[in-house]
């Protein structure tokens, strides 16, 4: 298979494992258990700057370079 489409798949599954996750924290902000939601979104803040800051950073960088996100330019 390829690489790409693997990438791809992980991301697009790890996108709605974060949106969901998101969506049980709101939830649960408002059944009023405000520690579950603090505790979720800290969580979920300690992972983007543990983990993806620095790629993310990174592909914005590659992107600039190469002039945008690949799509035509007229």
């Amino acid at each position: 298979m390829n690489k790409d489409i693997i990438d791809w798949v992980f991301s697009f599954f790890h996108l709605i494992l974060l949106i969901g996750v998101i969506i049980y924290a709101v939830v649960s902000l408002f059944m009023g258990n405000t520690v579950r939601f603090g505790v979720i979104m800290a969580c979920l803040a300690a992972y983007y700057f543990l983990v993806l800051h620095k790629n993310v950073m990174k592909e914005i960088r590659k992107n600039k370079k190469k002039g945008g996100t690949g799509e035509n330019k007229k």
